[in-house]
């Protein structure tokens, strides 16, 4: 019988409040990666390292929400385009980091796909409502700028999946 207060995840449970603990982690990691590189990540190509650790939402699905809530709370403390953007920030993370839990199933590689084609897709559809670019500009623009933190994503699943695991 499964325990209600752990969830089966790789070879073994991983208990609620260590979910938590990680959970709070990665969302700081993922705003002090916000922070440290905002005067790239905002820019005209938007490159967004810190999209990459949505990667760990393939290791960890309990991670697919707190990505959403960590893309929230860089929106609102760094984006500054109020809260359309906050919140289809949120859905983006959630969408991209599910995205990547899905697809690693089929092969680890497949996860750069959601991490390039969801926001690069998605954000320009509010975006460039609020900022007033074409949505064509803006695909193109946010897409080359998730290349790398797509490559960086891949790097992470397979170089600490291992590692990850025994959380």
């Amino acid at each position: 019988m499964l325990n209600k207060n752990k969830l089966n995840i790789g070879i073994h449970p991983i208990s609620s409040a260590k979910k938590i603990a990680v959970s709070g982690i990665v969302i700081a990691i993922y705003i002090v990666l916000m922070y440290l590189t905002q005067s790239f990540a905002f820019g005209q190509y938007q490159i967004r390292i810190a999209t990459s650790i949505y990667a760990l939402a393939a290791i960890h699905p309990f991670l697919i929400l707190p990505m959403g809530i960590a893309n929230l709370l860089s929106n609102t403390i760094m984006g500054g385009l109020g809260p359309l953007d906050m919140f289809g920030g949120f859905i983006a993370g959630v969408l991209t980091s599910l995205g990547c839990w899905f697809l690693k199933k089929i092969h680890v590689y497949l996860v750069a796909l959601p991490i390039i084609l969801i926001p690069s897709l998605l954000v320009p559809v509010w975006l460039s409502y609020l900022i007033g670019v074409p949505y064509i500009a803006l695909v193109i623009s946010i897409g080359i700028g998730q290349i790398l933190p797509a490559i960086a994503g891949v790097i992470i699943i397979k170089y600490l999946e291992k590692p990850l695991s025994s959380i």
